[in-house]
């Protein structure tokens, strides 16, 4: 039977932890996979721009000896000139994977029910697992331990956050997330989130207070203000973001050497500043370049 990641909770525990273990091994020795994937291709069906997407899922899949076929809107447009489940079935026929980056999650959800072959979420309105994963990683390649360390996400309650609060939950990763009011992450998701942190000990808070948030953190984290498709409503997101971003002051509440993080691309001088994306405590460049290992991970994982 197929598996695809739609979501983080298509993974259980020992899920996550084998795909760490399995990233580890791909990142350490490269010439050991190259041929892993030899015969194998898979499509990336794009409704969105992309940079660390694309290339890392294109040139991962080319470093384990298989193809990649890049699908943009103007080639397929799913949902529209095709319907989705054609573009599945069809698909299905010609490839061994399809990654999906998708404005509408129904999308991904309803390709995965037709495809007969993993679907993987390469970023949806409602989740980013291949993100939040290579994320927890990167926290665990730095420091060690998920034990006792504190994640501080100060931004938008969107599909990075919802997607790193379930992996934190699962893994015993204290989070604490601050949020503008009615910019919080969606209910439901925080439900599912703190059932999973019941099971692994984690700790989950949640509130409309940045300093609050970053106070004591081991990692702080943030993301942009206006995602794409939310350009309509950037001026009256920046005035309720006003107070959130992470700056220099912000950084001494948290813990020394504490770590900075973010999904990129970054709106430099609105929810993060030069000072700090650019200082030596940033892990940016480090979660851009795991996307890579991990996703190598993935591909392996649900294609062999």
């Amino acid at each position: 039977m197929k598996e695809d990641l739609i979501s983080i909770q298509c993974l259980d525990t020992q899920g996550i932890s084998d795909i760490f273990s399995l990233t580890e091994k791909v990142k350490a020795d490269k010439a050991k996979y190259t041929d892993a994937m030899k015969g194998r291709s898979i499509g990336l069906i794009f409704q969105k721009p992309s940079n660390r997407t694309r290339v890392s899922f294109e040139i991962g899949m080319i470093q384990l000896g298989g193809n990649a076929l890049y699908l943009g809107p103007d080639e397929i447009d799913m949902g529209g000139r095709e319907s989705v489940k054609d573009v599945a079935c069809v698909l299905s026929r010609y490839l061994d994977g399809i990654v999906a980056r998708t404005y509408n999650h129904d999308d991904i959800k309803e390709l995965a029910l037709y495809a007969d072959v993993p679907v993987i979420n390469g970023l949806s309105d409602r989740a980013h697992p291949c993100q939040a994963l290579t994320d927890i990683f990167t926290i665990k390649e730095k420091l060690g331990t998920f034990k006792g360390i504190t994640l501080a996400y100060i931004g938008d309650g969107n599909n990075v956050l919802n997607s790193l609060m379930m992996t934190a939950a699962k893994v015993g990763l204290d989070m604490k997330i601050a949020s503008p009011k009615g910019y919080e992450p969606e209910e439901d998701i925080v439900d599912i989130a703190k059932k999973f942190a019941k099971e692994s000990g984690a700790k989950i808070w949640i509130s409309n207070d940045p300093n609050a948030a970053a106070k004591g953190a081991d990692v702080i984290y943030t993301d942009v203000w206006v995602s794409m498709g939310q350009e309509k409503d950037a001026k009256k997101r920046l005035k309720a973001f006003k107070g959130f971003q992470i700056n220099d002051n912000l950084m001494k509440l948290a813990k020394k050497g504490c770590l900075v993080m973010h999904c990129l691309p970054a709106n430099r001088g609105q929810e993060i500043t030069d000072s700090v994306i650019d200082s030596k405590n940033s892990v940016v460049y480090d979660q851009a370049e795991n996307r890579m290992h991990v996703q190598k991970a993935i591909l392996l994982k649900l294609l062999q």
